[in-house]
């Protein structure tokens, strides 16, 4: 694949709420975790509970199906347990507090072959998510 960087643009700073551009309709086909912005506070380590800000779109349609940072609440969950779609507990772990990650999640690692209709998400979408890492328990 190209860089992901010719397909979309996004803002790179840290706890600033994302606007998410698609430059290209055609959408990568694999999982895909972009560091836009590199923390220096704690790794996010399978089993601690996380504490993110995040925006959720998906790329087919251009739309947003859920955001903290329109809701302006932060949410927290255990990370790397399986409480989360599969490309949160893979895009997430090793990454820091302070990072600003991108990640591209196709359907095998999102809520595959049944989508999850009462968000609008398809069985076919590709979802971005800008997750922004604000603490971390262990």
């Amino acid at each position: 694949m190209a860089n992901i960087l010719d397909y979309i643009e996004v803002d790179k700073n840290f706890a600033a709420a994302p606007d998410i551009i698609i430059k290209k309709s055609k959408h990568p086909k694999e999982f895909s975790v972009f560091e836009l912005t590199t923390g220096d506070g704690s790794v996010v380590t399978a089993g601690s509970t996380i504490e993110v800000n995040y925006h959720g779109q998906i790329w087919q349609r251009l739309e947003v199906f859920d955001s903290s940072f329109y809701n302006e609440e932060t949410v927290k969950f255990p990370i790397g347990v399986g409480s989360v779609i599969k490309g949160w507990d893979k895009g997430l772990i090793g990454k820091t507090v302070g990072s600003r990650i991108l990640l591209i999640i196709p359907p095998n690692y999102g809520y595959g072959k049944n989508g999850m209709m009462q968000a609008g998400i398809f069985p076919e979408d590709v979802l971005v998510f800008i997750v922004d890492i604000v603490s971390v328990k262990k």
